[in-house]
């Protein structure tokens, strides 16, 4: 009689090979089971299509949404989705296709402050049958989103932040931002929240949202330190300022910081980077704070000064306290800044142990005094930061867990023809 080992041991080849196309065996190398996971999203990917709408298009060239969306669009694509993008027509418009993904220009026609709700608008009719999901950047045109639905298009909706507590906005717009945020939770097929924080606010507010996921933006990490004399053009040494980089409006408290820097005896200068020629009471008031310390050198768009510029600040201040996962904290915390941080839920979520926490002018002034002493560990804070932005919030894994989400609406998809078949 053959010893029943021997069969095994001949068998167990063709066992192994027939079992892995069902469950990934223990015995299987990591690698190879990681390869078969990425084969299979791109396959999933590949019979779905999306559209993005809500920015001014890509390639990013003017703020937060623009860069999601051209991280996010060229991701899906190199994981095998068919994307498009939406874009604002300024003149003759611009290429059909980037990095592989398909670009479509449309026209706003209303001024002023309509302007984005009829491009929204716009987008949304155009979009309303041609694609399996359509992705809302803000919740500006809600009630429109109903458009595509009408036309059996699932409808995406990421709310951003809470746009109706931003100070800027008079009574009026902040009633209408409450309205769309309540029509968003409502008309939306699922919503996307930037951070569990703004999730938690939603459903505090509207109820158990239906269908509802949490994925964070996105940053680089800076390993390689960039060229030093980009910091030439304000006369600036590595680690011989601080930094402020925002939009200079109330809710980001960059009064409270420069006033925090003003009481401070800091040895350093305080750099803030944003329109400080704006012509509004808010900017005023952050002129009109004199300290010879404090330089307000504009608004920066060269990404590689920009970046110069975070990498060699002793301390990165951040006063951002409406919004979800912020990108400019995030680009901070890519660099491995030391960070200053309003003591709000959204920063303390992204930051966990990377950062110090401030609540007004007095607790921020001590702060900064204190970082500036001889025997302050800023080196463990830095590596942090570095270590959390990477663990959390690369690239690779934001637009992982959009594909990871694209397969389960195509497998979805399959189960129900499936069952449609069956009975």
């Amino acid at each position: 009689m053959v010893p029943l080992g021997m069969y095994y041991a001949a068998l167990r080849p063709r066992l192994k090979s027939l079992l892995s196309k069902f469950v990934l065996s223990p015995d299987l190398d990591t690698n190879e089971a990681e390869n078969q996971s990425e084969v299979d999203t791109k396959r999933t990917c590949k019979s779905l299509s999306l559209a993005i709408l809500g920015t001014r298009g890509i390639p990013a060239q003017y703020g937060g949404f623009e860069t999601f969306a051209e991280r996010l669009a060229t991701g899906l694509v190199e994981r095998g989705a068919d994307v498009t993008v939406y874009c604002e027509r300024l003149g003759e418009g611009g290429p059909d296709v980037y990095r592989g993904v398909k670009l479509r220009y449309l026209a706003a026609s209303m001024p002023g402050s309509l302007r984005t709700i009829d491009y929204d608008a716009r987008c949304l009719w155009a979009a309303r049958k041609e694609y399996d999901i359509v992705y809302m950047l803000g919740y500006g045109a809600a009630p429109f989103c109903a458009i595509p639905r009408l036309w059996k298009t699932e409808v995406w909706i990421n709310p951003d932040g809470l746009e109706w507590a931003r100070a800027k906005w008079g009574r009026i717009a902040r009633l209408y931002f409450r309205l769309m945020e309540w029509a968003s939770v409502r008309v939306a097929d699922r919503v996307i929240a930037d951070s569990e924080a703004i999730a938690e606010s939603l459903a505090r507010r509207h109820g158990r949202l239906s269908a509802s996921s949490v994925i964070a933006y996105g940053c680089d990490v800076v390993d390689a330190p960039p060229p030093v004399e980009l910091l030439s053009n304000w006369g600036l040494s590595p680690n011989g300022y601080h930094l402020v980089v925002c939009r200079l409006e109330p809710e980001n408290h960059v009064l409270e910081i420069l006033r925090a820097f003003q009481q401070s005896s800091s040895r350093r200068e305080l750099i803030v980077v944003g329109d400080h020629l704006a012509r509004t009471r808010y900017v005023e008031q952050l002129r009109a704070v004199q300290d010879s310390r404090i330089r307000m050198i504009g608004s920066v768009y060269d990404q590689a000064r920009l970046t110069s510029l975070r990498y060699y600040s002793f301390a990165y201040l951040h006063g951002h306290s409406v919004g979800g996962t912020n990108p400019s904290l995030l680009e901070a915390m890519g660099c491995g800044n030391l960070i200053l941080a309003h003591g709000n839920p959204f920063n303390r979520e992204t930051l966990g142990d990377a950062a110090l926490f401030f609540q007004g002018i007095g607790d921020l002034r001590c702060t900064l005094e204190g970082i500036e002493e001889i025997d302050f560990d800023a080196g463990r804070m830095r590596s942090e930061a570095r270590r959390r932005a990477r663990e959390f919030y690369s690239w690779d894994s934001i637009v992982g867990k959009y594909a990871d989400l694209l397969s389960q609406k195509a497998n979805a998809g399959k189960s129900r023809r499936g069952a449609a078949r069956v009975s």
